[in-house]
């Protein structure tokens, strides 16, 4: 049943830069929660944690696109080489700050400092898989395998920083992220035999921002509201699970969250679709705004994780879909900038969701959290709809351009449909 995992885990280096890029993206489950519950705890508002880590998530929106773009014009080593030690040295200075409570602004610089230099390794490693595979099925299944294991990091990870944070010191969270960008991150880059090669922008391409492309200026807009809904989950959940006298739970309550996404994520990967990628996207958009809408209605812990375990099914499809819209919207040469922004808008959405989730708690409890999750969801989904034209027109054209002249994206033609010889799929 797996066969089409291993067929491109198979490829020389795949496994090798696959395993590594779990490790370097441990972090991005950790720094969010770690940062939360350790400002929370030390200085006791939820307030303050949510603006920290609202701040390091901003800097991280509107830094990584521009190491993005670094990447694909001079390597992924030579750039992210010196930006991984630099983001170390900032969440080194954020967990030492806070333990000699320092001024929140020695933690605002802190958090600033890495969420600059942070970069995005999801990107990266997507990146890689374009590079190494030519069959869009193949591409399909590789994304599918990337997004479950980003799922596989949303439930380690939270549960990880809870346990650390609540177990053994405030601060704890925040040591296994800076082992995990260290050791993981300079394993990656070390892997030269699957980096793509630096590549020039082509002559009469745009050196504007891709978001230049409509399309994908719909698709960041979308990701804003959806990582909105994560944020504000993260910090309502914890804000939840204390109120229930289980504040170590909150961990493993995201986790069920995640592991709903990973399974849905292995599954959707197994099978390739011939319904339009637009029209997924979409329904997925709108299957994740119905499902969190439930959270402001529980009333236990149990109830919380049954009822996030079903609504993450419609995470990591929708994610895939919208990594597969990129490639439709930009070119090979900025490949990686693009997906890039897919991540940078899921963090730009955390961080409104988290900071203002945060604030709202400080003064109504958990059930203000929630109700930024509801908010965030119905903007979600209006933008989506309101959009539909747009991301069936920019991927109607695409099609057109493949099938009359063969153009390629990430190394891969884009057409959802078989070709001729080829048997449809189940």
């Amino acid at each position: 049943m797996f066969t089409p995992y291993r067929e491109v885990l198979s490829r020389p280096g795949a496994l090798a830069f696959s395993s590594a890029g779990v490790i370097a993206r441990l972090p991005i489950s950790m720094v969010g929660i770690g940062i939360v519950l350790m400002v929370s705890s030390l200085y006791g508002s939820y307030g303050l944690a949510g603006r920290v880590s609202a701040l390091y998530v901003v800097t991280q929106a509107v830094a990584s696109p521009q190491l993005a773009r670094l990447v694909d014009r001079h390597g992924q080593d030579r750039v992210m080489r010196p930006a991984i030690a630099i983001s170390a040295i900032g969440l080194v200075g954020l967990v030492a700050s806070a333990l000699v409570h320092a001024p929140a602004v020695a933690m605002y610089v802190a958090a600033a400092v890495t969420g600059a230099s942070i970069g995005s390794f999801g990107a990266l490693v997507r990146a890689r898989w374009s590079h190494l595979l030519d069959d869009p099925r193949q591409i399909h299944t590789a994304y599918s395998l990337e997004s479950a294991l980003d799922e596989l990091v949303f439930i380690v990870g939270p549960v990880l920083a809870t346990y650390l944070a609540t177990g053994v010191q405030p601060a704890a969270g925040l040591v296994v992220p800076i082992v995990a960008m260290i050791g993981g991150g300079y394993w990656f880059l070390a892997q030269h035999r699957t980096q793509p090669s630096p590549r020039a922008l082509a002559h009469g391409v745009r050196h504007g921002s891709v978001l230049r492309s409509p399309g994908m200026a719909v698709v960041v807009l979308v990701f804003i509201g959806m990582g909105s809904i994560f944020g504000a989950t993260d910090v309502a959940t914890v804000a939840f699970a204390s109120e229930q006298g289980s504040r170590s739970s909150a961990g493993t309550i995201l986790a069920v969250f995640a592991l709903g996404s990973m399974i849905s994520g292995l599954g959707y990967g197994l099978r390739h679709w011939l319904s339009p990628l637009w029209k997924r996207f979409a329904l997925g958009v709108v299957l994740l705004a119905a499902g969190v809408s439930l959270f402001f209605v529980v009333a236990s812990l149990p109830a919380l994780a049954a009822v996030m375990f079903v609504t993450g099914f419609s995470i990591a499809p929708t994610i895939i879909n919208g990594n597969g819209l990129v490639q439709h919207f930009v070119g090979a040469e900025r490949l990686t900038e693009g997906l890039t922004w897919v991540g940078t808008a899921l963090g730009l959405g955390v961080s409104v969701g988290s900071s203002i989730a945060g604030n709202l708690i400080d003064a109504r409890g958990s059930h203000g959290g929630f109700l930024v999750v509801m908010g965030s969801a119905v903007f979600a989904v209006l933008a989506t709809l309101v959009s539909l034209r747009t991301l069936r027109a920019g991927t109607a054209e695409l099609h057109e351009r493949t099938v009359d002249g063969g153009d390629t994206v990430g190394g891969a033609t884009t057409c959802d449909e078989p070709t001729a010889g080829e048997a449809a799929p189940a």
